[in-house]
């Protein structure tokens, strides 16, 4: 179902352990793990990774510090496809096998793989049925997005277009209606967010692009009460997910 990986070979390591475990119990494609010990929580990858034939190899500290350029490791790596991609389709395979609404997040611009990260974690957790990405103009899923994600790259389902104001349009034809985050939009916490629903988060810097925003049915917004006047974008994100979830649990 899952398209063949488009991910450079560099961006084929996992890292950290909770990102590691995760793509174990998701039965993501590994090659091969390596890890300082076998002790711990390091013990429960290695038995993880044994029952899956998955190949384990134990190496020194720093051969991993070189492997990931000094990032926060913890001891354990893994080889293989960080994640691949599915589908539009698919993701509303999903929504429709569990009798919901649909429920999407397209992101427009988010180029901070950390953001991205942050976004797919909060994703998942919401109960979205799977998030939409533009070929360019954004990151991909790389080892940073996975380790930033705690694991949650494995379970939410990520789909990427070639022009994310083109699939707008086409999934507005199945119903789905978008609504842009804006300062200037209508307060969420008013908006309908029941139905079958796209939110659409951009960039920091730039926000939405002239031509995503051309295709969102309504921009919503958070109240500001201090004297910052916008949030991250992946804290946005996460704060409007959370708002739909509360409406369509009521």
């Amino acid at each position: 179902m899952k398209e063949k990986n488009t991910i450079q070979e560099q961006e084929s390591l996992i890292y950290g352990r909770n990102a590691v475990l995760e793509a174990l119990k998701s039965d993501t494609p590994l090659n091969h793990i390596l890890v300082t010990g076998m002790n711990g929580s390091l013990g429960e990858i290695c038995r993880e990774a044994k029952k899956r034939g998955i190949v384990i190899k134990q190496v020194d500290s720093r051969k991993l510090d070189q492997m990931t350029g000094n990032g926060n490791h913890q001891g354990v790596c893994a080889e293989g496809a960080c994640a691949g991609y599915v589908s539009v389709s698919e993701l509303l395979e999903i929504s429709e096998k569990k009798g919901e609404n649909p429920f999407l997040i397209l992101c427009d611009g988010i180029e901070d793989p950390h953001n991205l990260g942050a976004i797919l974690r909060t994703a998942e957790a919401a109960g979205a049925h799977g998030v939409i990405l533009p070929k360019r103009r954004s990151a991909s899923l790389t080892q940073t997005v996975y380790k930033t994600s705690a694991g949650a790259a494995s379970w939410i389902p990520v789909a990427r277009v070639s022009n994310l104001a083109t699939e707008m349009i086409a999934l507005k034809k199945k119903g789905i209606w978008f609504y842009g985050a804006d300062m200037e939009g209508n307060a969420a916490f008013q908006t309908d967010l029941k139905g079958a629903v796209g939110l659409v988060i951009g960039s920091e810097g730039f926000g939405l692009s002239a031509p995503v925003r051309a295709q969102c049915d309504a921009m919503i917004s958070l109240p500001m009460f201090g004297k910052v006047n916008s949030l991250n974008a992946s804290v946005a994100a996460g704060i409007l997910m959370y708002e739909a979830v509360r409406q369509r649990q009521a």
